[in-house]
């Protein structure tokens, strides 16, 4: 009898059990509300905001195109190799000039972290990808193997690699030095949707911490800090059980070094914890994070489960749904202030411009000036490229300008620069001057103190416009005179 009563209790037990099971799974597969992240990036009131930037974008190419890009060419700037340039923020790839598709470009929120963390799930979620033919495919094994660049388009399509990396209208076609193998890893999906009208997003290979570079088939490391570079918000995505960090993240992280404004640090998947496991998880992150990210305030931690379904039940509903509406609204902010950011940094650009122009300047007179009938012209240069503070070249930018010394070029680039461009091949910044166009740097500087300003004060008319208008901001020093013009 009492083995009856056993076994009926054991099959109570096990109906029990497995109707949990399918309520856990029903529960599970209930899609989660997403009217909330339509009213914090507000994309129901963008039409008229989308016309104003627009316009704004067309008078900044213009203003890039006729007081900057003169000057880019004129000294050969795309030469001078981005990554030597001191304090340049944000880097321009190997062309220091500025293609179509630089000026244009939608800010960039860029995914990273370990396999199968979830960044292609929050991608999905935030689009409302769930059951369309384009989802990005996940699961609990490594499943993005490419670099997926989702985007706006009249139409739903994927666009080879090879493709995007030919279409100068896209700021993509630098990608290309990275080799054919890289670009069979790269895709892009374009669709209409009104959130990709104000933001493009990239979804990136998880780190593998066992593989290596060289089994990729492509330079990983620098793919990566191609996007880096170019992102105007960095999403770092954790599993509560893959804190771990090996090298691979530790280099990730040394890539990141500059950028920590950007970085946003997600732990995901937060609704698989109980509460007090979470918050050991959350300590063990923070754990192995500081000696990766050197910055006296620590980063800011989203935890929450970004995901098309709902909760898991009994766990800390308001308090993920507050942190997700966080972190929507930093990304709202980022969308908000990309015109201003654009042109503070397409400004930002002409000065480094301009820098270089006066350097260069410089270089052409010191020549002439030690040159004689009898000297010998590549021994006199060479001793001047050799030794420029012999000269007093960057310090005469310094005397005569209001240039910070930590905005000024490395010497050694100019080495490198010269023995590319001869010194011939150049005209001093007088002679660059037109009785119709006037002068080069005259239209630089006008275009960084009060075009650039003005079309920044245009597009926030409630704002008093910057205090960019005197020299002390830009380094306004001599100006040469034009020799067109009757002073």
């Amino acid at each position: 009898m009492k083995g009856i009563v056993s076994i009926c209790c054991f099959f109570s037990l096990l109906v029990l059990a497995l109707a949990e099971e399918e309520v856990e799974d029903v529960l599970s597969h209930i899609l989660r509300d997403r009217s909330h992240i339509d009213e914090t990036l507000r994309l129901a009131s963008e039409e008229n905001a989308a016309e104003n930037y627009h316009a704004a974008i067309q008078k900044l190419r213009k203003i890039y195109h006729s007081a900057i890009k003169p000057m880019e060419q004129a000294y050969k700037y795309n030469e001078l190799r981005a990554h030597e340039i001191s304090g340049t923020g944000r880097a321009l790839g190997d062309s220091a000039t500025l293609p179509y598709g630089e000026i244009t470009s939608k800010p960039m929120v860029l995914f990273l972290g370990p396999w199968s963390v979830g960044k292609s799930s929050m991608i999905n979620y935030l689009l409302g990808l769930k059951d369309s033919p384009y989802q990005l495919y996940t699961g609990a094994e490594p499943t993005t193997s490419e670099f997926t660049v989702i985007m706006h388009g009249e139409k739903t399509r994927s666009i080879e690699g090879i493709v995007m990396a030919a279409d100068s209208s896209r700021s993509f076609s630098p990608l290309e030095k990275f080799g054919q193998s890289f670009l069979e890893k790269l895709i892009g999906i374009e669709m209409p949707h009104k959130l990709l009208e104000r933001v493009t997003f990239v979804d990136t290979p998880g780190i593998i911490e066992n593989r290596k570079q060289q089994e990729r088939g492509y330079p990983f490391n620098d793919v990566c800090q191609w996007f880096i570079d170019r992102a105007d918000l960095i999403f770092v995505t954790f599993d509560p059980t893959k804190l771990d960090v090996g090298l691979e993240l530790e280099m990730l992280f040394r890539q990141l070094k500059g950028r920590e404004s950007q970085i946003r640090i997600i732990l995901n998947k937060a609704d698989n914890l109980a509460t007090q496991d979470l918050m050991r998880v959350y300590g063990a992150l923070f754990w192995s994070l500081a000696p990766l990210i050197n910055v006296t305030e620590p980063p800011r931690v989203y935890v929450s489960s970004f995901w098309p379904f709902d909760y898991a039940p009994d766990t800390s509903r308001e308090l993920f749904k507050r942190e997700e509406i966080s972190l929507l609204e930093d990304l709202n902010q980022v969308i908000e202030n990309r015109m201003e950011n654009k042109i503070a940094f397409i400004r930002q650009h002409a000065i480094r411009v301009r820098i270089h122009a006066l350097l260069v300047d410089r270089y052409v007179q010191t020549f002439k000036d030690k040159m004689s009938y009898f000297s010998d012209p590549d021994l006199v240069f060479k001793e001047i490229v050799d030794d420029p503070d012999k000269f007093f070249i960057f310090k005469s930018i310094l005397a005569k300008t209001n240039v910070s010394k930590f905005d000024l070029p490395n010497r050694e680039a100019y080495q490198d620069f010269f023995g590319v461009n001869p010194i011939g091949s150049f005209k001093s910044l007088s002679a660059q001057c037109s009785y119709s166009g006037g002068c080069l740097l005259d239209k630089i500087e006008k275009a960084i103190t009060s075009e650039l300003p003005g079309l920044l004060s245009s597009i926030n008319p409630g704002k008093a416009p910057p205090g960019l208008s005197s020299c002390e901001a830009t380094g306004c020093g001599d100006k040469p005179k034009n020799r067109y013009r009757k002073n």
